[in-house]
């Protein structure tokens, strides 16, 4: 006979197990709203609130707001739920300089790594997307690829940490990103630009692989501050 003690652990693992997944399905989908901005900054909603949006019970949205203040994204407020956190223009000039040299680093990793073609082919699509969005001028459908393009760079260096530090701040960038796509000229330097580090890093040259994606984040970040400073849009 199984011992009445393994049904209990079981049982408990299979508890535990399912309380993980709700939460990480809870940190998913919230996360998921605040950066298609569905829940503006400044948006606030009880802990019943959000679980009754997401179809859960309030433990694993409780669990969820937690690390998603951690990420930056939100301010838990004790019996009063969640508040979702703006992004100020200093914010947006700190998390550039951040993305500027850790997403450069992990250029140079990639070029590092004697990548195949096959294994560049990813990066390739999503700059070839990116081009065939702008000239159907869906800047939507732009933004997705150029996302896709940064997360699979990141996932090339082969640095799982550093791909895991980055990818916390490019979510805190998306929302202000996406609020200004429609107010800032054609993104085709971006395209460019991208084609351009591809080659880099099939070429396996570091310094040149750095050196373009640095000056491809410096300029992005350069036009968005620009932006903000101009329409006066200290806090998105």
């Amino acid at each position: 006979m199984v011992p009445t003690e393994k049904f209990e652990i079981d049982a408990e693992v299979k508890e535990e197990t399912f309380a993980k997944t709700m939460t990480a399905t809870a940190h998913l989908q919230i996360r998921q709203l605040i950066l298609d901005n569905k829940w503006p900054p400044g948006f606030q909603a009880t802990e019943q609130e959000v679980a009754s949006r997401l179809g859960m019970s309030r433990t694993p949205v409780r669990e969820a707001l937690m690390r998603l203040q951690q990420d930056g994204l939100v301010s838990v407020i004790p019996r009063h739920g969640m508040r979702v956190l703006p992004v100020s223009s200093s914010d947006m000039k700190e998390i550039y300089d951040i993305l500027t040299s850790l997403e450069s680093t992990a250029a140079e990793l990639a070029a590092d790594r004697n990548l195949s073609d096959q294994q560049l082919e990813g990066l390739e699509r999503a700059t070839a997307d990116m081009d065939k969005a702008l000239d159907e001028d869906d800047l939507e459908r732009w933004a997705q690829a150029d996302a896709r393009f940064h997360e699979q760079l990141l996932e090339l260096g082969g640095n799982q940490m550093l791909k895991s530090v980055v990818l916390n701040f490019i979510d805190r960038a998306h929302r202000v990103r996406m609020l200004t796509l429609k107010m800032r000229p054609k993104p085709v330097n971006s395209t460019r630009e991208h084609a351009q580090l591809v080659e880099a890093i099939r070429e396996g040259d570091r310094e040149k692989a750095r050196n373009i994606h640095k000056a491809h984040r410096e300029r992005a970040g350069r036009e968005l501050l620009a932006l903000l400073d101009r329409l006066g849009l200290n806090h998105l």
